[in-house]
């Protein structure tokens, strides 16, 4: 890999985000509810789904989809018209990111549970060229590897593109 951004990376602290998701509020529906404690890069929004780039990405562009009405299950709590539209939301941001920033392979995923992190929403994280296989699927996914470290401008520079991509 190259020295760039997406190898600059720090400790994360996995115990105290832990706690957070287990016992703070919602982060999906605090964003949506316009908290600042939560704010985080939008790159879309309609009147059903939201699309934001994650707060610790692993990777530079990692972002995340969801509906904005509070759903814990990808599967029982959506209809099949509700599911869809939310699939077509992923692929079109996961094209979006992958137009945005060097990608080998795009990992999309559903994570959180009803123990933490309970809304429903979608991970789309863009496996830059380069990385190791040994560094690659659950280790490039995991925050327990660090995270990567970017200025705000930074992650604003990356969302104004995939925002680009998407309009």
């Amino acid at each position: 890999m190259n020295d760039s951004v997406s190898d600059r990376r720090a400790p994360f602290d996995v115990t105290g985000y832990e706690l957070r998701a287990r016992q703070g509020p919602c982060f999906v529906c605090s964003l949506v509810g316009g908290d600042p404690g939560y704010r985080h890069e939008v790159v879309f929004e309609d009147e059903r789904h939201i699309a934001f780039l994650d707060r610790h990405p692993t990777m530079v562009g990692r972002t995340l989809v969801a509906p904005k009405a509070h759903i814990e299950h990808a599967v029982r709590d959506l209809d099949e018209g509700d599911y869809l539209s939310l699939m077509a939301l992923v692929r079109r941001v996961a094209l979006a990111v992958e137009a945005s920033v060097p990608t080998e392979r795009t990992y999309l995923l559903s994570l959180g549970s009803r123990q933490g992190n309970a809304h429903l929403h979608w991970h789309v994280a863009p496996l830059p060229p380069g990385v190791p296989y040994g560094r690659q699927q659950h280790y490039a996914l995991m925050t327990e590897n660090g995270v990567v470290t970017q200025t705000p401008e930074e992650a604003a520079e990356v969302a104004d593109r995939i925002r680009a991509h998407l309009e």
